[in-house]
C-alpha cells in the first residue's frame, strides 16, 4: 500500500504582493502632497516694486524694441555680434513685456536661433496661486 504523499502548505505570496503594491501607492501618494499653505499666512505682496530685469538678459519692451544692459539693441544679429565679440556663451536670456505680441516673441526667438543662439530662454513672473 503507497502512502499518500502530504502536500505543503502553501504561502499566500498573492496577499503579499498586494500589500506591498498597495504600500508602494501609498508612499507615492503620500510623498508627492504638498502641505497645505496655513490659512492665516499672509504672503508678501510686491505690487509697488520695480520690475528690474537681469543685468545680462535681452529685454524686449511692448513696441517691439530690443535693450541690453540698458542700451538699445538694432537687432537680434547685432545682440549676438556683440556678444560674440565678448567672448561669451551663446545662450540667451529674453526678458519680455508682458504687453508684448506673442506672435512677435516667437519670431525673435526665431531670429536668434538662425543668428546663432545655442539657447534662448524666456524669463517670466512666476506667480503663486
Amino acid at each position: 500500500m503507497i502512502k499518500p504523499r502530504q502536500r505543503s502548505k502553501r504561502e499566500p505570496t498573492i496577499a503579499l504582493i498586494n500589500i506591498v503594491f498597495l504600500m508602494l501607492v501609498f508612499f507615492m501618494v503620500a510623498g508627492t502632497l504638498a502641505q497645505p499653505l496655513d490659512p492665516e499666512l499672509k504672503l508678501v505682496k510686491t505690487e509697488e516694486l520695480d520690475g528690474i530685469a537681469p543685468p545680462d538678459a535681452l529685454v524686449v519692451h511692448a513696441d517691439g524694441r530690443l535693450s541690453y544692459r540698458g542700451a538699445d539693441v538694432a537687432s537680434a544679429e547685432a545682440y549676438l555680434s556683440a556678444r560674440e565679440a565678448e567672448g561669451e556663451e551663446i545662450a540667451v536670456r529674453l526678458v519680455p513685456d508682458r504687453d508684448l505680441d506673442a506672435g512677435a516673441l516667437v519670431t525673435l526667438t526665431a531670429e536668434l536661433r538662425r543668428a546663432g543662439a545655442a539657447r534662448v530662454l524666456v524669463v517670466t513672473e512666476r506667480g503663486l496661486q
